[in-house]
């Protein structure tokens, strides 16, 4: 089983206890770091986050919200073999063309280490203040996926779609991983569609074995009318060993979750870095 953390770009208070943490992580074996993403916190906003029971994520206008590329490049520069994922970045929001071309350059300077993982948003504040629409998210991000992966092809693009229009011109660096691993995060509307038609993974907001057992009845249900085999999905999900030990690790393995990433507010009060050290010594050492 491949065990990640998460996020290791928010609330840091210097890039000095950013890179520690990741350090730390590959020190004790730890299989990848992943961050999350927003460009901004609104004081006040009227979406609903969809993973909590008030509505509202947990995290104040004034936290640290490290970029998550920038982030993960400070973090490749410092380990040799962890791997860096983006736990997600949401898509539709951004700019295509320079996304596809930092998400190579992070490819290439990584060594082939990075995973983007992308989401559609929630936030209809944060679209609002970059001037993108929130409305037809879902259909741009299919068009930005298309587009990007003929970038990311190393050949001349010719990409005519709702959103985007590309043609005759080239991207280098091309990413080193070939096919290039995106990992499609969500479980809402249209979101198991996206993963079967565009994700080589899957980031599967579930937080008991419970949770996903039932998600991935319904990821199969859209893999058979997409004609995929979801064995070909790799599975990520958020796993708290406060809530399920090490021995839950085998159901998850039998379900055919890949990777159990640990929200790192619920390993531990205080010094992050020391959380993880004890959870060497404890936890993981149980698990093979």
């Amino acid at each position: 089983m491949k065990i990640g953390i998460v996020p290791v770009n928010v609330g840091v208070g210097s890039v000095d206890n950013m890179v520690a943490l990741a350090q730390t992580a590959e020190q004790i074996g730890l299989e990848s770091v992943w961050t999350f993403e927003h460009v901004i916190v609104p004081t006040d906003y009227q979406s609903k986050y969809p993973y909590s029971m008030d509505g509202k994520m947990g995290a104040t206008p004034e936290t640290n919200f490290v970029d998550p590329l920038i982030a993960l490049s400070a973090i490749a520069a410092v380990t040799k073999k962890i791997r860096l994922g983006t736990g997600v970045n949401i898509l539709p929001q951004t700019n295509p063309l320079y996304l596809a071309k930092q998400v190579a350059s992070l490819d290439f300077v990584s060594k082939g280490r990075f995973m983007l993982g992308i989401g559609i948003g929630w936030l209809a504040e944060e679209f609002a203040a970059l001037g993108v629409p929130f409305e037809r998210r879902g259909p741009r991000f299919n068009d930005y996926v298309e587009a990007m992966r003929k970038v990311w092809s190393g050949e001349v693009v010719e990409h005519q779609g709702e959103f985007v229009q590309w043609s005759g011109f080239k991207s280098h660096p091309t990413p080193v991983q070939d096919p290039f691993p995106l990992v499609i995060g969500g479980h809402k509307g249209r979101a198991y569609k996206r993963v079967a038609r565009y994700g080589s993974g899957w980031f599967a907001p579930s937080a008991t074995v419970d949770q996903i057992t039932a998600m991935l009845k319904d990821l199969d249900e859209v893999c058979a009318t997409e004609g995929r085999d979801r064995s070909t999905i790799e599975i990520s999900t958020m796993w708290i060993p406060a809530m399920e030990d090490a021995d839950i690790v085998k159901r998850y393995e039998d379900i055919g979750v890949s990777r159990l990433i640990m929200p790192l507010q619920f390993i531990g009060e205080g010094d992050p870095i020391k959380n993880l050290e004890k959870l060497a010594d404890g936890v993981l050492s149980k698990i093979a």
